[in-house]
């Protein structure tokens, strides 16, 4: 009788993730931090000496979240340095490949973000209200990379991911870094998310 297809990787941290059935205890901020560093937004279609990693792009989310919601508690604001976690297993997927993929990445996705969330204190799933401002965060980013790194023009930026208000992101500027830079950013940047929940 044939074998199933393994299902788990194996993370650097030595944790054994089961990816059909993750599980709270099998997830580490440092395999996050460290997988988010090196997968790259737009399928490294961008421009500079390194790759826009997850990491980075979790990073500006999170400072847009904080800055279009300045009375979220902390727990919001580490859903949104979370909201791509399980980007560090699943890869980055563009849009396209999501849809072409169908609901089968959904479901994944959203069986290792309630794992992920469960992990840092979080519900498994946050309230719609929050997600959607999340999302507008995203989409910010989104725009902010697409004009500055990934060679769309401002008129396809608005097309796809709508204008953001100059003043949110007046001083914000992509920044393309070494992954341990970005990665070792993303892991202070969590600890004090968490300490700050305590």
């Amino acid at each position: 009788m044939a074998q199933p297809p393994r299902a788990w990787q194996r993370m650097l941290s030595g944790r054994r993730l089961d990816l059909l059935d993750p599980t709270p205890v099998d997830i580490e901020i440092e395999d996050i931090a460290h997988g988010l560093a090196f997968v790259a937004r737009w399928n490294g279609q961008t421009k500079g000496d390194y790759a826009y990693s997850v990491a980075e792009h979790s990073l500006l989310v999170e400072e847009i979240f904080g800055r279009t919601n300045p009375n979220a508690p902390a727990k919001w604001r580490l859903a949104a340095l979370l909201h791509d976690a399980p980007e560090y297993v699943i890869g980055d997927m563009i849009s396209p490949v999501k849809a072409a993929v169908g609901p089968d990445y959904g479901a994944l996705d959203d069986r290792l973000t309630a794992a992920i969330h469960l992990r840092f204190g979080l519900p498994a799933q946050i309230p719609v209200s929050i997600k959607k401002q999340i999302k507008k965060a995203d989409k910010v980013s989104a725009w902010m990379e697409a004009t500055q790194i990934a060679g769309f023009s401002k008129v396809e930026s608005d097309r796809f991911f709508g204008r953001p208000d100059p003043d949110l992101i007046a001083d914000l500027n992509i920044v393309l870094r070494p992954p341990v830079q970005a990665r070792n950013d993303f892991t202070n940047r969590h600890a004090a998310l968490l300490k700050a929940m305590a």
